[in-house]
């Protein structure tokens, strides 16, 4: 079996590191903005555990790589196919703000364009595969994101 650092968290925890970097060297305090930071940091802890509990709930997959069991529409999954991606948004976003590190902000974009690439079209793609009826009925009305 080969081991992979090649998680979500992982790249979560390598743009929030550059975001504190960031911070660090050019900080750069906005109004209300770690109360709004920290907002959002909870909103996206908050979003995983509704996510997470009705994917274990439906025995499927938490895993990124992993095969799907069954295809999640309901709770959360109604409002955007990927919370828990969504989530990990909103958690950077929330640590740019409450690290005072506004000028890492542009990381977030970034963070987003290399979770749709990396994980959210092939788990997409599976997720067709394995449903192709429902995903595709499902995915013409949940958007990606919000």
């Amino acid at each position: 079996m080969r081991m992979t650092l090649d998680y979500p968290p992982v790249w979560l925890a390598g743009f929030a590191a550059a975001a504190w970097l960031a911070g660090e060297a050019l900080p750069l305090r906005l109004p209300l903005a770690r109360a709004a930071g920290w907002a959002l940091i909870a909103a996206g802890v908050l979003l995983i555990a509704a996510a997470a509990a009705q994917m274990l709930a439906r025995r499927t997959t938490l895993d990124p790589h992993g095969v799907p069991s069954t295809l999640v529409t309901q709770g959360v999954f109604r409002f955007s196919r990927n919370p828990i991606y969504l989530a990990d948004v909103l958690i950077l976003t929330g640590l740019c703000l409450a690290w005072d590190a506004a000028a890492a902000l542009p990381l977030v974009p970034a963070f987003a364009t290399i979770i749709t690439r990396r994980f959210i079209r092939p788990e997409e793609a599976r997720l067709a595969a394995a449903f192709p009826q429902a995903f595709a009925h499902w995915s013409a009305r949940t958007r990606r994101w919000l």
